[in-house]
């Protein structure tokens, strides 16, 4: 049994750092790999693409989104867009993801996008605020699966001192609140700390309220 199903809506993270809340092992197992299905749905409606950044700077993770927008970024910029680059509708999010969200997000919204990265070997994310959005005043969550992570949390400035935590497969991370705009990224992932992909490398999906 999850810590969704034996704990139910309003349980405590079992750290948190500059703000930022951690709740460890939150899914089984079994919610885990059913989630990675839910996953491989979405990425067959909505293929996985190599983002680039404004500068040109092709990312080392490769992304999808699913819900209302998904988030996208080119030589035009960082944005969220209602169709995929290739053109297509993003699928809806899972019943598995938004259960998540509706246990933790501490926030009766639901989320207009749950964005899809997958960290390859080698692959990290620098230091950077989710400040796309609307409404700071909603949470940003993430779901960890695959390989463990080393995630930095820095300020809402850049700059300063930092401290980081190695995220595992079933984790589940909330920036909200004072939190929300801190600067975060991922060092490295740790190639094969889990069984759940079966070729290595991690799944993290961010579910945030666009509008």
């Amino acid at each position: 049994m999850s810590k969704f199903e034996e704990s139910g809506p309003g349980v405590a993270p079992t750290l948190s750092i500059r703000g930022v809340d951690l709740w460890e092992s939150w899914l089984s197992p079994d919610r885990q790999g059913a989630m990675l299905d839910d996953i491989r749905a979405i990425a067959a409606a909505a293929p996985l693409f190599e983002p680039v950044t404004p500068s040109g700077r092709k990312m080392s993770v490769r992304m999808t989104s699913a819900g209302r927008y998904g988030w996208v970024t080119d030589r035009s910029g960082y944005r969220y867009e209602e169709r995929h680059p290739e053109g297509m509708d993003w699928p809806p999010i899972p019943r598995s993801i938004l259960d998540v969200w509706e246990a933790l997000s501490g926030t009766d919204r639901q989320p207009d996008c749950c964005l899809v990265n997958f960290y390859p070997p080698g692959a990290r994310m620098g230091m950077h605020q989710d400040r796309d959005e609307a409404d700071f005043d909603q949470p940003v969550l993430s779901i960890s699966l695959g390989d463990e992570a080393l995630f930095r949390i820095g300020n809402t400035t850049r700059g300063g001192k930092t401290e980081s935590v190695w995220l595992r497969s079933g984790d589940v991370l909330r920036m909200g609140g004072a939190a929300r705009l801190v600067y975060h990224g991922i060092d490295r992932v740790k190639d094969g700390t889990s069984p759940l992909l079966k070729d290595g490398g991690r799944i993290n999906l961010t579910l945030r309220v666009v509008t």
